[in-house]
């Protein structure tokens, strides 16, 4: 009897970690944008996969030199489209803050897919390839950031942890 009760268990525990994403949460609810790549939804916090956006008080450079607030002008295109909106949001991973990382859908728009399609944000190859040829297209239109020398996200955090120059980068 109890070799039955060890492999029903066994035979459980197996069927449900092959279940895909068992354990992951799914979050429906009002979005509410944080900045370009971070929104709440349904009272959590929610990286959005894939993407990298400049920080809210990033700035990037025209190609005539002027300085201008991308960051700000990112979150603020996103707000304008996706600001209120009902999302589903299923979760891929956790980041080291224990935010929820995952891939929203507005409307049926997937809403990274849609950020680095329009040039507000960057494919973060570093944990997944998903929007590199939608980085790419924009990229050879100068799309949105494509226009301008912009610092790599992940290369501003870093600078403004560590006290350096959060100068720009990538054109």
């Amino acid at each position: 009897m109890l070799r039955m009760v060890n492999i029903a268990s066994a035979a459980l525990l197996a069927s449900l970690l092959c279940v895909p994403g068992y354990g992951a949460a799914d979050v429906a609810g009002r979005m509410d944008i944080v900045d370009g790549d971070t929104a709440h939804v349904a009272g959590q916090t929610i990286r959005f996969f894939g993407i990298d956006a400049p920080e809210a008080g990033q700035t990037c450079q025209n190609a005539d030199g002027r300085i201008w607030a991308c960051g700000k002008w990112v979150t603020e295109r996103t707000r304008a489209r996706f600001q209120g909106k009902q999302a589903r949001c299923v979760e891929v991973d956790r980041d080291r803050y224990g935010r929820i990382v995952a891939r929203c859908n507005v409307d049926g728009t997937d809403v990274g897919r849609w950020l680095v399609q329009e040039g507000l944000a960057f494919a973060y190859r570093k944990y997944a390839m998903d929007y590199d040829l939608d980085e790419k297209r924009a990229a050879i239109t100068d799309k949105g950031l494509h226009g301008s020398l912009v610092q790599d996200p992940a290369a501003f955090r870093a600078a403004r942890v560590n006290g350096q120059s959060t100068g720009r980068g990538r054109a």
